[in-house]
Formats: structure tokens, sequence, C-alpha cells
């Protein structure tokens, strides 16, 4: 069990390497990465959790919460290399399902919507990237290799290979990737994107009735 633990504290850093430009050192990614942090406190809590052992897992993740500023309810499902970049006001709520290979930034929620009970937080597929500030809420499924765009509000489902931004979150046609990399700065304004088209239509129509009236 140990074994299997530190196994996936070493993929964890192995991602934040593969990730995060930044990351200069083991020593660096250790001590001064909250989202590896919160990540490993999680773990902790997610085994107790599914233990039934009552209040630890939530102390643990209050605990998290304040040494992270990553609030990652106990029962929350994630997948294998999983990064949180930076991480400041990251909440994930308690039946989120994380698979494999996401990466998400600061200010993310994955949240409900309401106080019904059951399922009532979002699936996220494996390789999706979730930009920050970005808000995913309800039980929805986000597919996989979807991005995410900064500051967007996600309420329905997400089909599989799309690039989603706005509020609420609209599919943006474009796919404004480069090495399957999310380019936040280069992702277009879908409702500016309609409101020019309009102007198009009208323009067009200004000088057809122009033509007529000759």
């Amino acid at each position: 069990m140990l074994i299997r633990a530190f196994s996936k504290i070493k993929e964890d850093i192995k991602t934040i390497y593969d990730k995060d430009p930044a990351a200069k050192s083991l020593f660096e990614v250790l001590f001064c990465y909250p989202g590896l942090h919160a990540l490993i406190l999680h773990r902790i809590a997610h085994k107790l959790n599914y233990w039934h052992i009552p209040l630890i897992p939530r102390m643990i993740s209050n605990f998290s919460r304040f040494l992270t500023g990553i609030e990652i309810h106990p029962a929350a499902a994630i997948g294998r290399r999983f990064f949180i970049d930076h991480g400041m006001g990251v909440v994930i709520g308690e039946t989120t399902i994380i698979k494999d290979d996401v990466l998400m930034y600061q200010g993310v929620t994955l949240g409900g919507t309401g106080k019904e009970h059951g399922k009532r937080h979002p699936t996220i597929m494996s390789n999706v990237v979730i930009g920050a500030g970005a808000k995913v809420l309800g039980n929805i499924t986000i597919g996989e290799n979807v991005r995410i765009g900064a500051g967007s509000v996600v309420i329905e489902d997400v089909p599989e290979h799309s690039t989603v931004v706005g509020v609420p979150a609209r599919i943006v046609t474009q796919r404004f990737e480069q090495d399957g990399v999310l380019q936040h700065n280069h992702i277009p304004d879908p409702v500016k994107c309609e409101i020019n088209r309009l102007k198009y239509e009208v323009q067009e129509i200004k000088e057809e009735l122009e033509k007529r009236e000759k």
C-alpha cells in the first residue's frame, strides 16, 4: 500500500514537470506546489471516507483548504495525473468525478446547482483543461479532450474534442490548441462573433434596399 502511494506521488511530481515550465527542482515541487499538497491530503481523506470513518476525512479536507486554498470534498473521485496549477480558490464538490490527465487552473469551481441528493456535481472525462475562474455546475459530463476557457460558466454537457467559452459557455468551432494545449489568449468571444455576423447581414439588407430604391 505504501509502495503504491509513493508511486502515485512520484507520478504526480512527474506530471508537474511535464505541465509546468516553472518547475525547476524536486524540492521546489515538493514544498512550493499547493496543488500537490492538496492532492496528497485528498487521497488520505478519500481513503478514510471510503472506509466510512466519520469526521476525520472532513477535518483533513478543512486542514487542506487552510493550508493550500484548495477545497476538495473527501468523497470526490480523482483519477491519475491530475494537476491543479497555482490552485487558490479551487472548489471540488462531493459527487465530482475526475478522470485521468486533467489540468485545472486557479479559481475553478466544480459545484452543484441546488440541494438535490445523489449525483449533483460534474463528471470530467480524461485530458480536459479547465481555465482559470471557470465554473462547471451540476450533474453534467465534460467529454474527453475538452478545453474550457477562463471565466466560462458551463451548465450543460460538453461533447468531446470541443472548446467552450463564455457565460453561459458556448461551443466554438475553432480549436485554439497548440500541441494539445489550450491557448487562453486566442479564444474568440462567441457573443461578439454573433453580433458581427448580424451586423454584416444588416449591412447586406441595407445595400439591397438601396439598390431597389434606385
